[in-house]
């Protein structure tokens, strides 16, 4: 598919469902406007996208996505600003991710920039939709999966594209607490932990309900051969502030998903001079950091989550209490940064926000 797009043909319902939602009290991912995006791809090639009313899709019986997991996706955020503009932030980490992903998965890329330009196209379509209260956002979600209308285990010949909008509050209303897991495993090494597809997610809802039974939000996922390295969380890379440094799981490991809002706090670290490690995280060190006080603080950083505070952690029949960040911690001054840039009280001199 070439960078140029010709021009999309845009359907609207009869009725918008606008004027039914309560913009102070947004769920996440429950909330959809009124369109999305549909692009197939047959006979070898990406096919003409279009913008429809939002609505359920047909599926075959047979549809290789369900029998043989061929499906990936994306999370992304579009955000209103006071003067009525509305931007999106480092969409081309997004864009690049998405493609990799493709890869992994013997599904068809496409240009990056013709990625951008689709959720561009859609968002602008239903930009009314972006909410303005502070601490809102319309959460973007572009995937692709599997058509073939037939059973074999092979890379499906058919493919279909969609992009569809939510109006999102808050992903966590509160401090996470996580568990450490050291028996379940999220990824191996040469697996396809760095893609951002499915069956990641479905292999991980059995060992999290385990978790949530004993209170905890979330896991800590440790490498699948020693159980002895952190990597990341269910819904979130994470970070450790130990004494001055910030310290990270190195998205080297092919375990790891790469993601745009850690890249943006290990950026943000090195333009203020903190001193940033991105390398294997030990949970040894972890624990040994919260017994002798070097770990002032932990947090998970993703598009859904953002900057989400880690209150505790859970290890084997312990329970680290971690305190309260206060403005003056890394977490919480990159948060205000972060927030203030998407909304464009300070000047944006590293580029990162795309206005639509």
């Amino acid at each position: 598919m070439k960078q140029d797009l010709i021009e999309i043909k845009v359907s609207h319902p009869e009725t918008s469902k606008i004027s039914q939602i309560d913009w102070e009290n947004l769920p996440f991912g429950k909330v959809f406007t009124d369109h999305m995006l549909v692009m197939d791809y047959k006979d070898g090639q990406w096919q003409t996208p279009e913008i429809l009313p939002f609505g359920p899709l047909l599926m075959h019986p047979a549809m290789s996505a369900i029998h043989y997991g061929q499906s990936i996706f994306e999370g992304m955020k579009a955000y209103s600003r006071e003067n009525g503009d509305v931007v999106l932030f480092r969409p081309e980490m997004n864009a690049k991710r998405f493609m990799e992903s493709c890869d992994r998965l013997c599904m068809p890329s496409f240009d990056e920039g013709v990625f951008i330009d689709l959720v561009k196209k859609l968002v602008e379509v239903d930009s009314e939709w972006v909410p303005k209260n502070s601490g809102s956002s319309l959460y973007i979600r572009p995937f692709i999966y599997a058509t073939d209308e037939a059973i074999g285990i092979k890379p499906s010949e058919t493919y279909k594209f969609v992009i569809f909008l939510c109006p999102v509050g808050a992903y966590y209303s509160q401090p996470v607490r996580v568990k450490i897991e050291e028996f379940y495993t999220r990824a191996a090494a040469g697996g396809v932990g760095r893609a951002k597809t499915a069956g990641n997610y479905a292999a991980a809802l059995y060992p999290a309900k385990l978790g949530q039974e004993q209170g905890f939000h979330q896991l800590l996922w440790t490498d699948a051969n020693e159980h002895k390295y952190i990597e990341e969380s269910g819904t979130m890379n994470i970070c450790f502030m130990i004494n001055d440094v910030l310290v990270t799981p190195s998205e080297d490991e092919d375990t790891i998903l790469r993601g745009t809002t850690k890249r943006t706090l290990v950026d943000v670290a090195n333009m203020w001079g903190v001193k940033v490690e991105e390398r294997k995280v030990s949970v040894a060190e972890i624990v040994e950091a919260y017994k002798n006080g070097s770990l002032k603080e932990a947090f998970g950083a993703g598009t859904a989550a953002t900057i989400a505070t880690i209150a505790e952690i859970g290890y084997r029949d312990e329970v680290f209490e971690l305190s309260a960040p206060t403005e003056e911690d890394f977490s919480i001054k990159a948060k205000t940064y972060l927030d203030k840039l998407k909304s464009g009280e300070i000047e944006d001199l590293s580029n990162w926000c795309d206005v639509i």
